[in-house]
C-alpha cells in the first residue's frame, strides 16, 4: 500500500515538472512573438507623383465606318466583247481615262454606211431644193428630202455614241480596285468591270444620340482612330448633320470630312470618333497605376510625413484615402473627391502597403503615363 501512495506522488511530481516546461516554452514562444511583432517593417520602395489640376477637353465618343468621298463599280454601258484592258489593278486614274475597250467592228461598218446615206441624203436635198425653187417639185418633196437629211444624221450621231460607249472610261479621278473582267469576255450592258474609289477626301459617318445635338454643331473638330493605325489619330471637320432623327433608335447620322492624302482611310473601315467641344472641363487627374481598386471601393495611398525618428528626419508614410473616379483618359483618370490639387500620392507600389507604411521614393523602371499613349501596332 505504501508503495503505491509513492508511485502516486512520484507521477504527480513527474506531471508538474513536464507541465512547467512546456508553459515555460510556450511562454518564450509567445514573447518571442510579441517582440517581432513590436518591430518595425522595413520601409517600402514606391514611386511618386502629384494630383495634377489639368483643363481636359470635353469629346463625345462614338463608332463609325469610312466612306469615299465618291465610290462607284464601273460597269459596262453596252455589250460587246472585251478587246483591251488599260489599267492595272490598285493604280489611280484621272477623270475620263479609258479603262476597257470593247469590239466594234459592227459598228464602225455601221458608221461607214450611216455616214455614206446621210451625204446622199444631203445631195439630193440640195438638187431636189433647185427643183422646187424652179417649180419642178412639189413642196413635200422638198420637205420629205429635208427630213431624210435629219434620219441620216441622226442615225449617224446614234452609231457613233454606241462606238463612244464601246469604251469604258473613269467617271472621276481616283483609285481602281480589283478587275472583274478578262480580255475575250462577253459583256453584257450593265456587267462590272472595276472598283473606283476617290481616296481624298473622305467621309466618316457615325451616329448621336438625340440628347447631343444640343451641343453639336458643323465645323467642330473631329478626331478618328483606328486599329490599322494606332499610333496617332486622324483629325477632320463635321461637315453634315441630318436634319431627322431616327424613329428606332433615336439616334442622328452625322458625317465628317477628312484629308487623307496618304490613303490610309479606306472604305468600309471601322473606327472610334471623338467630336471635341469648344468647353473645356476642369479635373484633378491621377495616374490610373495609383488606384488601388477593391470590392468595397477605390483607393490611392498619399504620402505624408510621420514622426521624426531617432535622426531627427520626419519618414514619409502611406496613408490610406478613399476616392471616387470620373473619367478616363489614356493612362490617366480623374478624381471627382478624395484628393486635393498637388497632393503626393504613390504611383507604383501601391499594392504591397498598408495604412502607415514607411515609404521609400524610387523611379527606377517607371513609366511615364501619358494622356495619349502611343501603342504598338498589333
Amino acid at each position: 500500500m505504501l508503495k503505491k501512495i509513492v508511485l502516486f506522488f512520484v507521477g504527480l511530481f513527474l506531471a508538474f515538472v513536464i507541465a512547467s516546461a512546456i508553459g515555460g516554452i510556450k511562454f518564450l514562444q509567445i514573447r518571442t512573438l510579441m517582440a517581432m511583432g513590436q518591430q518595425s517593417e522595413p520601409p517600402a520602395f514606391v514611386s511618386l507623383g502629384e494630383v495634377r489640376e489639368e483643363q481636359w477637353e470635353n469629346r463625345i465618343a462614338a463608332v463609325g465606318s469610312v466612306a469615299a468621298f465618291q465610290g462607284v463599280i464601273v460597269a459596262a454601258e453596252a455589250e460587246g466583247t472585251v478587246r483591251e484592258i488599260l489599267f492595272e489593278p490598285g493604280s489611280t486614274v484621272t477623270a475620263g481615262q479609258p479603262l476597257v475597250r470593247l469590239d466594234t467592228e459592227v459598228e464602225v461598218a455601221q458608221l461607214a454606211s450611216a455616214e455614206a446615206a446621210a451625204e446622199l441624203a444631203v445631195t439630193t436635198l440640195e438638187r431636189t431644193r433647185e427643183l422646187y425653187t424652179s417649180s419642178t417639185v412639189s413642196k413635200a418633196d422638198l420637205d420629205a428630202a429635208e427630213a431624210t437629211v435629219k434620219q441620216t444624221r441622226a442615225q449617224v450621231e446614234n452609231l457613233r455614241a454606241v462606238i463612244a460607249k464601246k469604251t469604258v472610261a473613269a467617271p472621276f479621278a481616283g483609285r481602281l480596285g480589283i478587275r472583274q473582267i478578262n480580255v475575250g469576255q462577253f459583256l453584257t450592258k450593265g456587267a462590272e468591270v472595276v472598283s473606283l474609289q476617290a481616296l481624298d477626301p473622305v467621309y466618316v459617318e457615325f451616329s448621336l444620340p438625340q440628347q447631343r445635338l444640343g451641343v453639336v454643331n458643323e465645323g467642330m473638330v473631329v478626331r478618328v482612330k483606328s486599329d490599322a493605325y494606332p499610333e496617332a489619330p486622324f483629325e477632320g471637320k463635321l461637315t453634315a448633320v441630318n436634319p431627322e432623327v431616327d424613329a428606332t433608335t433615336r439616334s442622328v447620322r452625322m458625317q465628317a470630312t477628312l484629308t487623307n492624302v496618304d490613303g490610309k482611310l479606306r472604305p468600309g473601315m471601322f473606327v472610334t470618333v471623338e467630336v471635341v467641344l469648344p468647353e473645356k472641363e476642369h479635373v484633378l487627374a491621377i495616374p490610373e497605376t495609383a488606384v488601388v481598386y477593391a470590392p468595397y471601393g477605390s483607393t490611392v495611398f498619399v504620402a505624408t510625413e510621420g514622426q521624426p525618428g531617432a535622426d531627427g528626419k520626419k519618414p514619409l508614410v502611406a496613408e490610406l484615402r478613399n476616392v471616387r473616379l470620373g473619367t478616363r483618359r489614356g493612362d490617366f483618370v480623374t478624381v471627382v473627391s478624395g484628393l486635393k490639387a498637388g497632393e503626393r500620392i504613390v504611383t507604383n507600389g501601391g499594392m504591397k502597403l498598408r495604412q502607415g507604411s514607411t515609404i521609400i521614393e524610387s523611379s527606377l523602371g517607371v513609366t511615364q503615363p501619358e494622356i495619349a499613349p502611343k501603342l504598338p501596332n498589333t
